[in-house]
């Protein structure tokens, strides 16, 4: 707990920081700060909407190519209609990974501003404090950061369409 409670508070800011003008200043910039909070918080929520759309979309696609795969006439499809199907899957999940990759440089961004404007609070609680109480994410036993996970499932979807192509294929 010593170790949270060293990036916790910050010496620079003290109750004197806190009175008259100073006190309208700190008022403002914590202000700044919950706004910047709240909007990295929606980002997230954009992102897990993203991210709900795409593997709906993709569980969708899979369960019809198997119906439609399963019936008898459609086995033997052209070679040339199946790669251009594993090309639109593909590049749809390109698009995924690309959009969670734009998601998680945003929300980079905005813990950065974060970061600055807790130097300017007297707890430093959502940067400082909570990433060093989580181990910044290297151990994964402790906290193992949604965007690694979040990656890898575009990759699977995309793996999943290039082995199915080559067992209709064969």
């Amino acid at each position: 707990m010593a170790n949270i409670s060293d990036s916790l508070w910050n010496d620079e800011i003290g109750a004197e920081d806190y009175h008259d003008a100073k006190a309208a200043y700190h008022a403002a910039i914590f202000e700044q700060y919950k706004m910047c909070v709240e909007m990295a918080d929606r980002v997230s929520a954009r992102r897990n909407l993203a991210n709900t759309f795409f593997l709906t979309l993709h569980t969708g696609l899979l369960a019809f190519l198997g119906s439609w795969l399963s019936q008898e006439g459609h086995r033997e499809a052209p070679l040339v209609l199946a790669l251009a199907v594993l090309l639109v899957l593909l590049g749809m999940c390109v698009t995924w990974w690309f959009t969670v990759r734009s998601y998680h440089q945003l929300n980079r961004g905005k813990f950065e501003v974060i970061g600055a404007l807790e130097e300017r609070l007297p707890a430093r609680t959502f940067v400082a404090a909570e990433w060093r109480a989580l181990r910044e994410g290297r151990d994964w036993r402790i906290y193992l950061p949604l965007n690694r996970v979040e990656r890898w499932i575009p990759l699977l979807f995309a793996g999943t369409y290039v082995l199915g192509f080559v067992a209709t294929a064969l």
